[in-house]
C-alpha cells in the first residue's frame, strides 16, 4: 500500500473543498431561496434587536446572551480538551505502536498516521478559534444592548435594533461555524479506518449538514416564523 496513494489523495482533496466551501456554499444556497436555517435566522436576530431597542427592561434579552455566551464558552472549553487528547496521541510517541496493530485502522506509515491526526487536531483548532471569536463577539453585542438608550422614537430605536443585531450574526455564524467543526473532526476521523470510510464520511457530515439546514423541521418552522416576522405589521401602522 502507497503512502501517499491516489485514493488518500481524492480523499484528502475532498474533505478540504467541503470544509473550506461549505459556508459560501450555505451562503449561496441561501440566496437563491428557499428554507436556509442561517439565512433565516439572520432576519429573526435583527428583529429581536429591535424589539429589544423597543423594550425598557431589557433583563430577558441580556439574559438570553449571557445563555449563548455560557453555552459558547461551555463548547470551546469541550474543544480544547479534544485538542488536548488528540495532540497527546499525536505526539506522545507511542499511539503509533498501538494503533497500527489494530485491524480495523488502516495506516500504511507512521507519516501518514500523523497526518492523519494532524488533520483532526487543525479541525478542532478551527472550531476553536471560532468559538473565541463568537464569545468576543457576544460580549460586544452584550455592551451595545446596555448602551441602547431607553425612551427614544421609533426610528432611533430601529436603528439601534439593527447596528446591534449586526454584531450579534456574526457572533452566533461563528459559534455555529465552531459547531460545524464536531462534524468535520469525526469525518476527518474516519480517515483512520481508510480513504473509502473518510470519503463517506465526509459526504456523510454534508448530507446530513445540508438536509438539517434546508430539509429538517426546524428548517420548515424557522422559515415560516421568518415570513411571519417580515409580513407582520404593528397595530399602530395600520
Amino acid at each position: 500500500m502507497i503512502e501517499l496513494d491516489p485514493l488518500n489523495i481524492a480523499a484528502f482533496a475532498l474533505f478540504a473543498v467541503c470544509w473550506l466551501f461549505y459556508q459560501p456554499l450555505l451562503a449561496l444556497l441561501g440566496q437563491r431561496g428557499g428554507a436556509v436555517i442561517n439565512a433565516d435566522l439572520t432576519v429573526l436576530r435583527v428583529a429581536w434587536m429591535r424589539n429589544m431597542a423597543r423594550r425598557e427592561n431589557r433583563l430577558m434579552d441580556g439574559q438570553l446572551l449571557g445563555q449563548t455566551l455560557s453555552s459558547s464558552s461551555f463548547f470551546a472549553s469541550s474543544n480544547l480538551l479534544l485538542i488536548a487528547a488528540s495532540s497527546g496521541a499525536l505526539f506522545g510517541g507511542q499511539a503509533y505502536q498501538h494503533v497500527s496493530s489494530l485491524g480495523v485502522v488502516q495506516t500504511s506509515s507512521r507519516l501518514l498516521f500523523e497526518g492523519q491526526l494532524a488533520l483532526v487536531v487543525i479541525t478542532l483548532a478551527r472550531g476553536l478559534l471560532d468559538f473565541i471569536w463568537a464569545i468576543r463577539q457576544l460580549n460586544y453585542a452584550l455592551a451595545a444592548v446596555g448602551a441602547t438608550p431607553p425612551h427614544v422614537d421609533e426610528e432611533t430605536s430601529r436603528a439601534f435594533g439593527e447596528l446591534v443585531g449586526r454584531l450579534l450574526n456574526p457572533a452566533l455564524s461563528s459559534f455555529s461555524s465552531g459547531v460545524r467543526g464536531y462534524y468535520f473532526a469525526l469525518a476527518a476521523a474516519a480517515w483512520l479506518f481508510g480513504p473509502i470510510p473518510f470519503i463517506g464520511a465526509t459526504l456523510g457530515a454534508m448530507a446530513l449538514m445540508v438536509w438539517r439546514q434546508r430539509s429538517s423541521p426546524a428548517a420548515a418552522a424557522i422559515a415560516q416564523l421568518r415570513r411571519l416576522v417580515e409580513n407582520y405589521v404593528p397595530p399602530e401602522s395600520r
